[in-house]
């Protein structure tokens, strides 16, 4: 018999090439993240517990108590993410993905800047100083401006951008002189950052908001407002994400289609290599954190911009700067990857209110969910053998060296 004859048919070839991919281990990822969850929901609940007490006298009420639990807990999650089914009109109902999608867009941005060092074979972990120093750069440089509406709007998403480019720059620059790594220099930059922005925000005559002694700046001027995207009826959701989505095709472009961001992959994938080849390695350094800074300014923009509009004080980041590498390698590190990735903590932090104001079921919970998603993603042999999928090629060649090393370490 031919070899053909013992071939699997193309049909089931083509299956178990789905199973191995990256974006079914992302989806079970979720889902088991998603369970996890619901464990810790259950745990949590005080009907639970109670119904607990006497399981074996009657069984159903436990079970009842595990279904309203978990089954409102992620109820509530969808209504607060993805539609309200309890709102009296369709549009109010669809105001949740448009809060979803708010909270998205710096989220976004910045894990845009944390993916494209990554792709370099950097860890930023600086977003959070440079999304701080990018809203201070943006506020010295361009609230006094004055400017009418467009000009003051384009002005001031300029200078966060600028500001956040020149404050991750530095530490491109260090590495590229010095050799330093940027994991520390990010970290000890996001201390300088906040400490810095508290002292200006506390000052007077620098960023400290007129007449006031608390820590916080003048509020945007309203000519800079990125106006709402579908009308004040949604107000979460403005122009300022379709700046992101367009920036995120620059980095999709920027990375998978221009000759620099070959440099920049090849760096990533081996600098020795690269340097080999002719790439100046130490200046791709300084532009992969130029541009990714330049992302975490753009998140700064949205928030002075968007959903900050009263002032801001060193606490503008909110969380946003370490949320964007959770972002950035849920989505693989790569430009429309982290715009879904986004998305979806976008849609579980704007759900998250909702579980909590409806079931009484803390916050914390999604942070946890967040936390077992990346887990998981970060190890997909994992994944696969929990839900028996077939062992990627990668797994299949480290397996047969090791076995091979092995054998001639017997011999």
């Amino acid at each position: 018999m031919s070899d053909k004859a013992h071939e699997a048919p193309r049909s089931n070839q083509i299956i178990r090439e789905i199973l191995r991919g990256s974006v079914v281990t992302t989806i079970l990822a979720f889902v088991v993240a998603l369970v996890v969850g619901g464990v810790l929901i259950a745990a949590t609940s005080a009907e639970v517990r109670a119904a607990a007490g006497y399981f074996f006298a009657r069984p159903g009420d436990t079970f009842q108590a595990l279904w309203d639990s978990v089954g409102g807990g992620y109820a509530a999650l969808f209504r607060g993410a993805i539609y309200n089914t309890q709102a009296d009109s369709f549009l109010t109902g669809i105001r949740s993905i448009t809060n979803s999608i708010g909270y998205a867009a710096p989220l976004i941005a910045a894990g845009l800047g944390v993916a494209l060092a990554f792709r370099v074979g950097m860890f930023n972990i600086g977003a959070q100083g440079q999304i701080i120093f990018g809203a201070a750069f943006a506020a010295l440089i361009t609230f006094p401006m004055g400017l009418p509406w467009p000009a003051q709007i384009v002005m001031t998403m300029i200078g966060a951008v600028v500001g956040g480019a020149i404050w991750a720059g530095l530490v491109g620059l260090i590495k590229a002189t010095t050799g330093a790594h940027e994991v520390i220099l990010t970290i000890m930059f996001n201390y300088v950052a906040v400490y810095l922005v508290t002292w200006m925000v506390s000052t007077t005559g620098v960023l400290q908001k007129t007449g006031s002694n608390q820590p916080i700046s003048d509020p945007t001027p309203d000519a800079a407002i990125y106006p709402d995207l579908l009308g004040p009826r949604f107000p979460a959701l403005d122009w300022g994400f379709v700046v992101v989505l367009v920036a995120a095709a620059f980095v999709y472009w920027l990375l998978e289609r221009s000759s620099l961001g070959m440099r920049m992959r090849a760096v990533g994938e081996n600098p020795d290599a690269a340097r080999a080849a002719g790439i100046n390695v130490e200046r791709i350094y300084v532009y992969a954190m130029l541009f990714a800074g330049g992302l975490a300014g753009l998140a700064a923009s949205q928030q002075i911009q968007g959903a900050v509009t009263n002032g801001f004080s060193s606490t503008i980041d909110a969380g946003f700067g370490f949320d964007a590498i959770t972002v950035a390698l849920l989505g693989r590190s790569k430009a429309w990857g982290t715009v879904v990735a986004g998305l979806l903590f976008g849609a579980l932090k704007a759900g998250s209110y909702t579980m909590q104001a409806a079931e009484g079921i803390p916050v914390d919970i999604v942070l946890v969910v967040q936390a077992v998603v990346v887990l998981f993603v970060a190890a997909p042999p994992l994944v696969r053998t929990i839900f028996f999928l077939p062992k990627s090629e990668e797994e299949k060649r480290a397996k047969q060296n090791a076995r091979q090393a092995k054998k001639a370490v017997a011999r």
